[in-house]
This record gives structure tokens, sequence and C-alpha cells, in this order.
């Protein structure tokens, strides 16, 4: 039973993809909306992916150099965790506090509005409720992502820096060009591009949840709590079929 619901929702939610690239694209475009969803999406959750982002990097750092030290590695750390964070650890983190965060809060606005008959009152109306709540938060969610995933990158190798220089002394530019040299097309692009699916899943399931929310407020809170799991299930599914892709690509 719960096999089939599973299987019944997933064509649900592919179904609405469907209706977003069918409806998304077309005039009239909600411009001033999309940018408005940009800057709740991303500026809003910036402090959030910043703190994550120093913590991910001090504690790699941290954890991993007395495992490295045992071996005279300890100039290793910076290429080790700087391909750890940017390769894996920056995007799969990053994405999971964007759907805990942003997916909890579409789903709990959108699930708000249709047991408030907001959006049935849209349609009588005749304004489209899709492309207006549906379509701009999908696009911010799809865009911001891999913008605030480049910056907690950052943010961590600056960390991990700031960790390394704790019990040793280097330079910020040789800390740098260990990192820098280290990296290839497989590492850098790979990462960014998979940031794009996983602001995408992260929007459409938190619209979808909230748009199709039952009624009462009770509604709201499961649209809010489903969004963040299934958003955070896909994540992981998308990022293991991430790496199989790379990997038969010969990119890793």
């Amino acid at each position: 039973m719960a096999t089939s619901t599973t299987v019944a929702e997933t064509g649900a939610i592919t179904r609405f993809a469907g209706r977003f690239f069918q409806e998304g694209f077309r005039p009239r475009y909600e411009v001033q909306e999309l940018l408005h969803q940009c800057f709740v999406v991303g500026y809003q959750s910036l402090p959030l992916v910043g703190i994550t982002g120093f913590i991910m990097g001090m504690v790699l750092t941290l954890q991993s150099r007395p495992t490295m030290a045992q071996f005279g590695a300890e100039s290793w750390i910076p290429t080790m965790v700087g391909l750890t964070i940017i390769r894996e650890m920056g995007p799969i983190i990053t994405a999971l506090i964007f759907a805990g965060k942003i997916g909890s809060s579409i789903g709990a606005e959108l699930g708000s509005m249709r047991v408030t008959e907001q959006i049935d009152a849209m349609e009588v109306s005749g304004t489209n409720p899709f492309k207006y709540l549906v379509a701009t938060r999908v696009l911010a969610t799809t865009l911001m992502l891999p913008v605030l995933t480049i910056i907690a990158d950052a943010i961590g190798l600056f960390a991990s820096f700031l960790g390394i220089n704790l019990k040793g002394v280097t330079s910020l530019a040789l800390f740098t060009n260990n990192i820098v040299s280290s990296l290839t097309f497989g590492d850098v692009v790979p990462a960014v591009i998979k940031t794009f699916f996983f602001g995408f899943a992260v929007g459409i399931i938190g619209c979808y949840k909230g748009y199709y929310a039952d009624k009462g407020t009770e509604g709201v809170g499961q649209a809010a709590n489903s969004a963040v799991v299934a958003s955070s299930l896909v994540i992981f599914i998308l990022d293991l079929l991430a790496v199989q892709t790379t990997g038969l690509l010969g990119l890793n």
C-alpha cells in the first residue's frame, strides 16, 4: 500500500514538473516576483549557509589533521579538504540545509494560501496562480542554490585555512595554490551542475506539497514536513545518479 502511494505521488510530482515546463516559460513573465523570490530564497538563506560552510571547513580540517600528521602528510590537508568540500560535502550539505529552510517555507506558505483559499481567489480573479506562485519559486530555487553552494564552498575553504593556521603557519597564497592545482574540470563543473537539479527538486517538491495541501491547519504542517523529507531523499538520489553519471563519462 505504501509502495503504491509513493509511486502515485511520484507520478503526480512528475506531472506537476511537466506543468511547470509547459507554463513557466510562456508569457506573461512574472519578473518582479521572480526577483523577489530570488532575494527571499538566496539572500535570506545566506547567513545559515555561511555558518554551515564555515563549520564544515573548520571541522574537516581539525578532524583530518591528526590522521594526516601520523603519516607526515599535513601538507596534503588543503588538497584533501578542498576536493572534499568542492566535489561533495559543499553541494550536498548546502542542498540539505536549503531543503530544510526553503523547502519547508515554500510548503508552509503555499499550504496556508491553499487552506485560506487565496489560491482559489487568484483563479477566480483571472490570475494564473501557477505562474505567479509556483514558476517563480521553482526558478528562484534552481538559480540560487548554485550561487549559495559556491559561497558556502568559499567560506568553508577559508575556514579550513584558519583551521590549518591554528597549529601551524601557512600563507593564503600557498593554501590557495595547493587547492587550485589539484582541481580539474571533472571536480568543479559536475559539482556545480548538480546543484541546479538539487535546487529544482527542492522548489518543485515544496511547491507541489503546498499547492495541493489538505484543508485545515494540520495540512499546512504536513505539507512543510513532507516537503523537507521528500526533498532531502531526492537530493541523495540525484547525488548518487550524478556520481554514477560522471563516473561513466570519465570525469571522476
